[in-house]
């Protein structure tokens, strides 16, 4: 992971990108990036820098995502897509063991094979914020996950500081953005400005430092600090939702009964689309598997949901068996509880779970909703009697 030095700025050329990439992979890391494919911006393989989305945006709104064609080259310039970091710290099925019989008895292998070295490029900092979540989930504690920490360990990250928005973010109303504090090897702020464009290169680590000692550069422009500021101010700007955090795990808690949760349930799937493209979730499941002849035995663990029925089923029946009780508990999880356990919000403003949800659900609209009948309330109260009023 990460360690902490002193941070220096440097000025990279766009064409220094590519020479960033090819440093990386020299030193044996598979970089993986944002990428074209499949009318989004996923995060995949890539091995140099003409597989980056350059000159593409989102569009993002409640259940609504496409690409679009910007005026300008950026690298950079969407917000983020359907995948996260997650899948690759956290893949979505791990095999924990598997056995083999032999003789009157079976032999049980539980190495795991050596974790790919990831190289994150393009990693925004609501999802450095994300990724911190789940260092809290699986490497803090009595109960460390051994697949977690070896793909975090060797993961080298490279940060970008957002130039733009998309409709559905509000990382600055959770304080997880638009800029990258920590978290970060490098970090990249693309500077699109009256025909200048290039990058300005921020270390992070000593790590970081080492690989852009490869890589050509030169000093910070005079305007470097200003620079960065512009571009995340005109991010900070563009956010497409907001969400009002005050006090917000005791108003769920107040509100566990309220008659939103029956309105938002008339609408939810339950198709765990929210939780599929959230960078924290982190429910799991575990089956065992066999082959036909008995000779062969295996254990995974799989990604799971909270709202899924069995998520919740223990001898007797499904503890949460409404889609009311599914939604509540994921949305007060995230927002509540999250922080009793955690000592932090589960929720980094990404805005993922709002445009992929197939029918629209705003989690920013839902806590507005429960706030503002509050609000109503107490004006209700508030009001002077007047004669007549009971």
């Amino acid at each position: 992971m990460p360690d902490p030095r002193p941070r220096t700025l440097r000025a990279l050329p766009v064409e220094g990108l590519d020479a960033l990439l090819q440093a990386l992979r020299r030193r044996g890391y598979r970089t993986v990036g944002p990428t074209l494919r499949d009318g989004a911006i996923v995060y995949d393989e890539i091995t140099s820098a003409a597989d980056l989305p350059a000159g593409w945006t989102d569009v993002q709104d409640g259940g609504t995502y496409r690409l679009a064609r910007r005026g300008d080259g950026a690298y950079f310039g969407y917000a983020v897509g359907p995948h996260s970091w997650k899948r690759f710290l956290f893949p979505a099925a791990t095999r924990l063991w598997r056995a083999r019989r032999a003789g009157d008895a079976f032999a049980v292998e539980t190495g795991q094979e050596e974790p790919p070295r990831y190289a994150f490029v393009g990693v925004r900092a609501c999802e450095l914020h994300a990724i911190a979540v789940q260092d809290r989930v699986f490497l803090q504690g009595p109960h460390v996950d051994a697949t977690y920490r070896a793909r975090r360990e060797q993961a080298f990250i490279i940060a970008v500081n957002c130039g733009q928005a998309g409709g559905t973010c509000f990382c600055v109303s959770m304080k997880t953005g638009p800029r990258a504090a920590a978290g970060f090897d490098l970090a990249l702020t693309e500077i699109l400005e009256g025909g200048r464009h290039e990058f300005i290169v921020e270390t992070g680590t000593e790590r970081g430092a080492d690989v852009l000692r490869d890589v050509p550069h030169w000093g910070p422009p005079a305007d470097a600090p200003d620079a960065i500021d512009r571009t995340v101010a005109r991010a900070a700007a563009q956010m497409g939702r907001t969400m009002d955090t005050a006090d917000i795990k005791e108003l769920l808690y107040r509100n566990l009964g309220h008659p939103r949760w029956d309105h938002v349930a008339a609408r939810c799937l339950t198709c765990a689309n929210c939780t599929m493209v959230c960078p924290t979730c982190f429910c799991s499941s575990v089956e065992d598997t066999t082959d036909l002849t008995g000779e062969h035995a295996e254990r995974w663990r799989r990604w799971d949901s909270c709202f899924t029925m069995d998520f919740s089923y223990i001898h007797g029946g499904n503890v949460r068996n409404s889609a009311k009780s599914r939604y509540r508990q994921w949305m007060t999880h995230k927002l509540a509880t999250w922080i009793d356990q955690f000592g932090t919000s589960g929720c980094v403003g990404c805005g993922r779970c709002i445009t992929w949800c197939p029918v629209g659900i705003d989690i920013t609209e839902e806590v507005r909703a429960i706030r503002e009948s509050e609000t109503a309330t107490v004006r209700q109260d508030s009001r002077p009697k007047e004669q007549g009023d009971a």
